[in-house]
């Protein structure tokens, strides 16, 4: 029974550790990616037809040899702190296992410490709101380590718009006023139509 019980201990004590090395927290990283885009501040971009270019590279102000552990970079747009409000589908978590900031994820690729660029053009189904640019870098094991961003820390500077594309065209909002104008003038000529025969009638 003792050895039951110093099993089951064992295994509760193993889930425990494999929760807490899975969790990462955002404040524990280290920000030693610098990243750019190409979006200026307040730029509207349109979904399905502008493009977005993103540049990074390691920061040398720390240590030579800090990245030896670093193997893939993961490219995310992420929410503006302004599209989050009132919005709990997108709130900043601590724990990165519940953070819903960065939802669409631009690129996974392996890690370089320089010359990196991509131009990814805006995909037709990303939401309109306020965005900025996020780089994960990951580990053997796509545990988070590190990171950079286009914006400051506070996330309040080099943010740009995202207008989605409404899934509605030009000719098919012409035809639809089209067909409504002819649906009343057909209403007034079969009402005109009706009333002259009855009067025809009457006679």
């Amino acid at each position: 029974m003792a050895n039951q019980g110093s099993l089951i201990a064992l295994i509760l004590l193993s889930c425990l550790v494999a929760i807490c090395y899975g969790t990462v927290s955002f404040s524990s990283l280290q920000r030693t990616l610098i990243v750019t885009g190409s979006p200026q501040t307040g730029q509207v971009l349109k979904g399905g037809v502008d493009k977005i270019t993103v540049t990074w590279s390691y920061n040398t102000s720390f240590p030579a040899g800090t990245d030896s552990s670093y193997k893939k970079v993961k490219i995310m747009l992420c929410y503006a702190p302004i599209s989050q409000e009132e919005r709990a589908w997108r709130k900043t978590e601590d724990h990165l296992n519940k953070d819903k900031t960065c939802q669409h994820k631009i690129l996974t690729t392996p890690y370089k410490p320089s010359n990196n660029t991509l131009t990814w053009t805006v995909e037709k189904d990303i939401p309109t709101a306020t965005y900025f640019i996020r780089a994960y870098v990951l580990d053997s094991h796509d545990k988070e380590l590190t990171y950079g961003q286009t914006t400051n820390t506070e996330k309040t500077a080099n943010l740009f718009d995202v207008l989605a594309v409404s899934g509605r065209h030009l000719s098919l909002d012409i035809a639809s006023v089209c067909f409504s104008a002819f649906s009343v003038v057909s209403l007034f000529v079969f009402f005109f139509l009706e009333k002259r025969k009855a009067k025809s009638q009457t006679k």
